[in-house]
Formats: structure tokens, C-alpha cells, sequence
């Protein structure tokens, strides 16, 4: 053992004989060859700053051994035929490689399908509507002193700004609504549908610059000014939102999907999507030494975590009887 551990070790070092070789194997365990990339990731990790007890390589090579003798013994054990063996390995490996499809243009491609069908949907519907409003909030178990306080209120404020007053300030001062009033009372582009239908009856009855008479809906009263009917801005002034749009409701495991889908149509001759990912992990792992090792890891990880279980489950099961 220690004869191996001292040739590890000057396999490992700056002078090593072989160094023309990219990966050369530096042991065998139990007749397994093993690289020197997966035993160096192995000793890299779990030697890294911060580890406590730290392991010169000499004593980190029979931890190695030990560890690759008992994964071969799960691999002798079979564990790595049960299903809940596979599926858990399956889902890491696929969260691994399946990013790899996508390129920019598919992100991009998928960008301006979002695009062309919000446009669409928003044209079928009438288009967009910039508004702002000044809201006069009123409980709906208000008293009916309150609701004529309120009345009072927001007829005030209209035949103020029928006398040529600010909306934006008159906003700022007196909407109920804190969100909007702090941007002159200018609402988020809207369109039919979204608001309650007091609102948005008076709201498509105006014209661009015309301000509606107080309008009372379940929130209060609503004095609404109209500035623009529109439709959908360019494409690429939105195009940053909607790639953030992507991120967020995690859309690129859809977009990995038709991807998938159609890498499957193309190839045809009954090829299958687990046999395009069983190709490309195979590709990426000849080019990314690390990645290789990253998975190989989880493998034999896992391996281990149903090595356990076993154990933990027969001794119980012994313990019973």
C-alpha cells in the first residue's frame, strides 16, 4: 500500500515522468483503473481550505482505495439497479447536461415567440391603455358619513383639476393608492380585463388627456386621467425583461424540452431523448475532466447513501426478529 502511495504521490507532483500524459492511470483498485484527475478532484475537494483534518497524499491514498473497494461493493450488490437508484441519479445527471442543448439562439428564438404571441394577445384584446388615477379609498363598510366625506373629497379634488391643477402633485397628496402616487398616480399599462369593471368602463370611455368625474368602485373613488392608447412596445426595448421573464418562471426547462423534442424528429430511426442525453454527457465528459469527476462523484455518492439504507434497514429488520 505504501509502495502505491508514494507512486500517487509522484505521479501528482510538477516532476512526474509521465506529465506528457493528459490523464494517465495511476492505480488500480480491485481491478478498476483509476485516472489521475478523478483520484486528484477527489483529493483537492475534501483537502481544501477550510477542511480541519487535512491529509498528505501518501494517507489520503487508503482512504481513496477504502472508499473505491466499498462503492465496488455496491456495484457487486447491484444497488445501482434499483429504481429509486436510477431516477435519483437520472434527475442530477439531467440538471448537469441538459443546459448544454441550449444555445443563444434558442433563447433568443424563444424570446420573440414570447413576444409575437403577447403582441397578439394584446391586439386581439384592444390593445394597452397608459392611465394614472387619483383613488379616494373608501371601506365598504364605511358609514355613511364616511362616504359622504369621501364624495365630498374627491369631488373637491376634480373641480380642482377642472381649475387647471396638477394631477401628478393633487396624486401625491391625497391617493389612497401609495404605490401609484408616488409616480404622479401613473398606472402600469393595462389591459381589458384587469381592473374592476367601474373602473374600467369610465376608463375606455376617455380620450387622451380627458379626466373622468369621481367614478366609485369596491376600492373608493377614482378619478382617472388617460394618456395614451397603445399597443406593445418594440421588441427590443423589452428584450431584457423578457429574458428576465424567462429566468424567473424557469422556462428554459421548457425550452431544453422542444429542443429535445426536436433533436429526437431529426434524428428518427427510433432514436430516443435518454439516448441523445446518454450521447452528450458522453461528449461533454471528454471534453470537461471536471464535470466528468463531478458526476462520477454523485454516482458513487449515492451509491453509498443506498449502501447505508440497506444496512441501516437490515440491522433494523434483524433487531425485530
Amino acid at each position: 500500500m505504501r509502495i502505491i502511495a508514494f507512486f500517487a504521490a509522484a505521479l501528482l507532483s510538477s516532476t512526474m515522468v509521465f506529465a506528457q500524459q493528459n490523464d494517465p492511470v495511476i492505480m488500480t483498485v480491485n481491478g478498476q483503473p483509476i485516472n489521475r484527475s478523478e483520484f486528484e478532484y477527489s483529493y483537492n475537494k475534501n483537502n481544501a481550505e477550510g477542511v480541519i483534518d487535512k491529509k498528505s497524499i501518501a494517507d489520503y491514498v487508503d482512504l481513496f482505495i477504502n472508499y473505491k473497494l466499498k462503492v465496488q461493493a455496491a456495484l457487486d450488490a447491484r444497488l445501482d439497479t434499483l429504481s429509486s437508484f436510477k431516477q435519483e441519479f437520472l434527475t442530477y445527471r439531467d440538471q448537469q447536461i441538459r443546459p448544454s442543448f441550449l444555445t443563444n439562439s434558442d433563447i433568443e428564438k424563444a424570446a420573440r415567440d414570447i413576444y409575437q404571441e403577447t403582441k397578439e394577445s394584446i391586439e386581439a384584446n384592444g390593445g394597452l391603455w397608459r392611465c394614472a388615477h387619483i383613488l379616494v379609498g373608501l371601506n365598504q363598510r364605511a358609514t355613511k358619513e364616511e362616504e359622504l366625506k369621501a364624495k365630498v373629497l374627491a369631488d373637491s379634488i376634480y373641480n380642482a383639476l377642472q381649475h387647471g391643477a396638477n394631477f401628478g402633485e393633487l396624486a401625491k397628496t391625497y391617493s389612497a393608492d401609495r404605490e401609484s402616487a408616488q409616480n404622479g398616480g401613473e398606472l402600469p399599462l393595462l389591459q381589458k380585463g384587469q381592473t374592476v369593471q367601474e373602473f374600467e368602463r369610465a376608463m375606455l370611455a376617455l380620450k387622451p388627456d380627458e379626466i373622468s368625474k369621481p367614478t366609485l368602485s369596491p376600492y373608493g373613488y377614482h378619478i382617472i386621467k388617460m394618456i395614451a392608447h397603445e399597443g406593445l412596445a418594440p421588441y427590443d426595448s423589452l428584450h431584457a425583461r423578457i429574458l428576465q421573464f424567462i429566468e424567473m418562471r424557469g422556462l428554459r426547462d421548457q425550452i431544453v424540452d422542444k429542443k429535445l423534442d426536436s433533436l429526437v424528429q431529426q434524428a428518427g430511426k427510433g432514436v430516443t431523448r435518454e439516448q441523445l442525453l446518454d450521447k452528450q454527457l458522453v461528449e461533454l465528459e471528454e471534453k470537461d475532466a471536471n464535470l466528468k469527476n463531478l458526476i462520477r462523484e454523485y454516482y458513487d455518492g449515492l451509491l453509498m447513501v443506498e449502501m447505508s439504507n440497506r444496512m441501516v434497514w437490515d440491522k433494523a429488520s434483524a433487531d425485530v426478529t
